[in-house]
């Protein structure tokens, strides 16, 4: 007898996630931007954060991208950023020392345990492009308010 599944599709979605985050005068007028390519849908994100730092931008755009694909059924998620810390602290090979950063990486944790399977790739900027754009459009947004 075969009985679907309460928990929907075992296969689930997958999706690839750039994320990008920066602060112009670290801390300054601060955003984020994320790509999310799923089911050959492409969806970009981006947020003013008013003054942050850079790291605190980074963890916004990689929350965003996280709710994002929790609230949208992704079960499988390539997560590419350019910061390597962000990448080595998700990846546990960091510890997250700042005490600002404890209760963004908590969140970013939470939902990543939401989800599933979550793989962080850490690449070199030229390969993040997009995200790089959206967060400057969020950052020039900061600046102005």
């Amino acid at each position: 007898m075969n009985q679907p599944s309460l928990f929907g599709s075992a296969a689930g979605r997958s999706a690839v996630a750039h994320i990008d985050g920066g602060a112009r005068g670290n801390p300054g007028p601060a955003g984020y931007g994320a790509r999310i390519e799923c089911d050959g849908e492409t969806v970009e994100l981006k947020e003013a954060l008013g003054i942050a730092t850079n790291n605190v931008a980074e963890y916004r755009g990689l929350i965003a991208a996280l709710a994002w694909a929790a609230a949208h059924g992704v079960s499988r998620l390539h997560v590419r950023s350019d910061s390597e810390l962000l990448v080595k602290q998700m990846r546990g090979e960091y510890r997250v020392k700042h005490e600002g950063l404890k209760p963004l990486a908590a969140e970013a944790r939470r939902l990543v345990a939401q989800i599933g399977d979550v793989r962080f790739e850490h690449v070199r900027r030229e390969q993040n492009a997009d995200a790089d754009r959206l967060a400057n459009e969020a950052m020039d947004d900061a600046g102005r308010t």
